[in-house]
């Protein structure tokens, strides 16, 4: 898993515990694992707001073309 061994996972995990605490801690790893997902999801086109957003923009007309 990314070139990391077991002792540089125990020692990320044991620097997140300390920096946020046991509280937070679940909720920093959910809003890591929602980023991820959605960076997935744009990716791949599959955002429904990039979606959205390519319908409300018109086509920009190819380059060269004027338009008086």
């Amino acid at each position: 898993m990314f070139g990391l061994g077991m002792t540089e996972i125990l020692v990320v995990c044991g620097i997140g515990f300390m920096l946020f605490g046991a509280k937070k801690l679940p909720d920093v790893g959910s809003s890591v694992g929602r980023a991820i997902s959605n960076f997935r999801k744009a990716a791949e086109g599959k955002d429904p707001v990039e979606s959205e957003a390519r319908k409300e923009v018109p086509a920009l007309e190819a380059p060269g073309k004027e338009t008086a």
